[in-house]
């Protein structure tokens, strides 16, 4: 038996790498001042046709539960986030800033960084208008790749405007009912032959590809670069208005994350959705709201790509693997009195690991360094006296019973 295409199982190599991407998201995210929240994995499907439109359903793993209702595993965190604030949002000052880890499913064909199920972390800040939102949203992106030893060289801050697409649509008299589909053709610009973006765009292909190679001009997204610059981030974005994200919620600033080498998909995304908290609630509660989606998925890729990032998840992986004391039994009749020891460390908050069954000494001391334990101690023939040994400089000294707490508090501090 072996696990179903597109699931992983996590190994404790590869959990602790899972955690170390969790506590750099975590970190970063509390240091922004977000406090951290979750839904249930399992949700009403009609929420997210309601959201993307019945054809998401062949995106989703959904089923009828045993209460006849059809429900579906989450392919993303959005739409939950938009029916609890509806139902929630008076519990809270505004705006909230809240941000969730996850799982999440879809069922798609798997190809290199994506599978069918992943972690993520979600960031949104929900009932704030104003352009600072954006600039703070898009810097806490910027900070959380950071965490993990990246910096200008190794990605970059891809950031447009779906109100400069809007507004030149309107421009040219195209109906409101097309602007989804046309936007969609603008997005898929550069991953699609161009003749085939063309034909989509129809009589609109020349101005947009005109307007695609000038780069057009925003003043709104001019503003978030100011304010970007000033915070000495400016070298991480760059303005690109071939951004649109496809999805049609999205309503202003969007932005994407990609590895500047452009070996990986996107490893992050998102923007303001103004509309959805309304849309979901059927207008009952109406509040702007933006936020971003990161996967741990291509985020791993790209760790491993990068030797700087990679040896820092490495050393981290390693330090927090490592247990503070062995216990040695040399006798076995002091084994008793070592686990009532082992009992007081571990009440203290030591990581402390002993041998289960007897072993020769030697191996017992191996076992210490394999471990990465700073001190060792001997339980044997010195008995009421104990051997401390600390492992990193080799020193050795007999202590009483009574002073070994002590003392091994003044080696571990």
């Amino acid at each position: 038996m072996q696990a179903l295409p597109g699931f992983r199982d996590f190994l404790p190599e590869d959990y602790a790498k899972r955690n170390y991407i969790f506590a750099c998201w975590r970190e970063v995210a509390r240091r922004y001042g977000f406090v951290e929240w979750e839904g249930p994995p399992l949700e009403s499907t009609e929420l997210y046709k309601k959201k993307s439109g019945a054809e998401i359903v062949d995106q989703l793993f959904n089923f009828t539960d045993k209460g006849e209702r059809e429900v579906a595993l989450r392919p993303e965190l959005t739409p939950t986030l938009a029916r609890v604030v509806a139902a929630h949002e008076r519990q809270f000052k505004k705006p909230l800033k809240w941000f969730s880890l996850g799982q999440f499913f879809r069922y798609e064909k798997q190809q290199r960084g994506r599978l069918r199920e992943h972690f993520q972390l979600n960031c949104d800040i929900i009932g704030e208008s104003d352009l600072a939102a954006d600039i703070e949203l898009v810097a806490l992106c910027i900070d959380v790749l950071r965490a993990f030893g990246f910096t200008e060289k190794d990605f970059v801050v891809r950031i447009s405007d779906r109100e400069f697409w809007t507004d030149f649509l309107h421009e040219k008299n195209v109906p409101a009912e097309r602007w989804d589909e046309l936007l969609q053709a603008i997005d898929k610009f550069g991953r699609e032959p161009r003749e085939k973006t063309a034909e989509k765009l129809g009589d609109l292909a020349e101005p947009v590809f005109a307007t695609l190679k000038s780069g057009g001009k925003s003043q709104k997204l001019s503003k978030l670069l100011d304010a970007l610059r000033g915070r000495g981030l400016a070298d991480f974005v760059a303005i690109d208005i071939g951004i649109v994200r496809g999805l049609a919620y999205y309503t202003g600033i969007v932005f994407e994350v990609f590895d500047r080498a452009g070996k990986f998909r996107a490893i992050a995304g998102g923007g303001r959705y103004d509309n959805l908290v309304a849309q979901l609630s059927n207008g009952t509660v109406s509040m702007p709201a933006l936020g971003f989606a990161m996967g741990d998925v291509v985020l791993g890729e790209l760790i491993n790509e990068i030797p700087l990032a990679r040896e820092a998840m490495e050393k981290a992986i390693t330090n927090d693997a490592k247990i503070d004391i062995y216990i040695v039994i040399a006798k076995e009749e002091r084994r008793a009195d070592a686990l009532k020891q082992i009992q007081h460390l571990r009440d203290a908050g030591y990581r402390v690991d002993y041998p289960l069954t007897s072993e020769k000494v030697g191996k017992q001391f191996q076992t210490a360094e394999q471990l990465g334990a700073r001190v060792a101690v001997l339980f044997g023939d010195e008995w009421p006296q104990l051997k401390i040994k600390d492992m990193t400089t080799g020193e050795q000294q007999l202590v009483t019973k009574d002073n070994f707490t002590t003392r091994i508090e003044s080696i571990l501090r």
